[in-house]
């Protein structure tokens, strides 16, 4: 049975690299559902996102696919993994204190306990290393989240540090490693 990985893209410069992670998960049999909050589509359309997941990309959770079931419900019923990626310090904070105001956070909210869910990081150094921001991440791993931290490197911003969003390349053996 082919693995159904649900890609939350949020709002974050390293959001282009969702194409690729895209690409390559489905390359590897999985099927990829996509979610992207607002932010996220400034930074890559979802159009370039469905062309590579051949699936529907989801933006709005009041939009319901199937008149007959609650979309933000079913798509988390329906997720073998859960990552998001790149997650933009403003995602990480409401996804750690439970706000559900977009599709993201709501699918993530509806989560069945089980699923696995990976955060990947991917914002300014100062950002990244706020203590608030590393209190949510905390607060995230307690709730079952598995961070594929930053890496250090010359930041879109021009700042350099840590705050990288990881290799694709490490965030695929991340996803295979919690699937397998």
């Amino acid at each position: 049975m082919t693995k159904r990985i649900t890609l939350a893209v949020t709002g974050s410069i390293s959001a282009y690299k969702a194409a690729d992670l895209t690409s390559q998960l489905s390359k590897l049999g999985y099927s990829v559902t996509i979610l992207m909050t607002q932010a996220a589509q400034a930074f890559i359309t979802p159009l370039t996102l469905q062309v590579l997941s051949k699936n529907t990309v989801h933006l709005d959770l009041m939009k319901e696919d199937i008149v007959s079931k609650v979309n933000h419900i079913e798509l988390a019923k329906t997720s073998d993994l859960f990552i998001v990626a790149p997650a933009s310090a403003n995602t990480i904070a409401h996804l750690s204190y439970g706000f559900a105001e977009n599709i993201v956070t709501s699918v993530a909210l509806a989560l069945p306990e089980t699923t696995p869910k990976l955060i990947a990081p991917a914002m300014n150094t100062k950002m990244y290393l706020n203590p608030i921001t590393q209190e949510n991440l905390a607060r995230l791993s307690q709730a079952g989240y598995k961070e594929i931290p930053p890496k250090s490197s010359l930041l879109a911003c021009g700042d350099q540090g840590k705050g990288a969003l990881a290799n694709v390349e490490t965030i695929v053996e991340a996803i295979i490693e919690h699937l397998n």
